[in-house]
């Protein structure tokens, strides 16, 4: 268990919205920018709306096997971050979600959540890293202002095989929305929220069958499909939030090789 995680347990004992052209810059004079990387973080509970508090607890408490049968290994891989943002919107609850760049290495065209590797300025990534760099990247990514959210738990680090990353999933409330689009069209093709009652609604879950014998759960929603490690972790938050409807996992999608 990272520190981070101790932290977390023990504080519990096409675009989304229009974004100014200058939305990272407005950021940057805050923050010093990307220089946010090594300001400040810390995990609380604190005000978390109470529909939010079943995640705050599973947080606490669930173990790695539990979410993904891809655990680190015992060294290496890529130590990254990615960013579980939960907000508010007009349908309720939501998730925000980015479709990264179809021209990328990894993970090319898929919807994600905001995320990647960690930079040295980041800091410790047994320690704050991970916090410092799911904010950078979503700020990166999407010019989400990282003064509005509010990081309430740590997931336990999971791996993803076919990159190698070893991904850190952080947790954050949204408590002050900001502005949030495309900031470079090279690394991400658009950003937008998802409500919860569309994920949780039977009628959008299916299962993804890839060509390399991969099956996982999946989701039909904003024009997109979501699957992979993205969907695998909704559908863990979903299961042990106690948020999860039955669903037909029979029901499947089939992908292709580009996938």
């Amino acid at each position: 268990m990272t520190r981070a995680q101790e932290t977390a347990r023990g504080a519990y004992g096409e675009d989304a919205r229009a974004r100014p052209a200058d939305g990272r810059e407005a950021y940057g004079q805050r923050t010093a920018g990307a220089g946010a990387a090594t300001g400040d973080v810390r995990l609380t509970t604190e005000g978390l709306p109470e529909w939010l508090r079943p995640v705050a607890e599973a947080a606490a408490t669930v173990k790695p096997h539990q979410l993904s049968r891809f655990l680190p290994p015992p060294s290496g891989g890529r130590q990254s971050a990615v960013l579980i943002l939960f907000g508010e919107g007009e349908r309720g609850p939501e998730l925000l979600l980015m479709e990264r760049a179809g021209t990328l290495r990894s993970h090319a065209g898929q919807p994600s959540f905001p995320g990647g590797s960690l930079d040295p300025e980041d800091g410790d990534p047994d320690g704050d890293g991970p916090l410092r760099a799911a904010l950078r990247e979503a700020w990166e990514e999407t010019g989400l202002d990282p003064s509005g959210v509010q990081l309430f738990g740590v997931l336990p680090r999971l791996y993803i095989p076919v990159s190698g990353f070893v991904v850190t999933p952080v947790l954050g409330w949204w408590r002050e929305p900001s502005p949030v689009g495309v900031v470079d069209q090279a690394e991400t093709a658009r950003v937008f929220t998802v409500p919860v009652a569309d994920l949780t609604d039977p009628a959008h879950r299916v299962t993804s069958r890839h060509p390399s014998g991969h099956v996982g759960p999946a989701f039909t929603v904003e024009g997109a499909l979501v699957w992979g490690f993205t969907a695998g972790l909704i559908d863990r938050i979903l299961h042990y939030a106690g948020w999860e409807v039955p669903w037909d996992r029979d029901k499947q999608v089939p992908l292709d090789w580009r996938s």
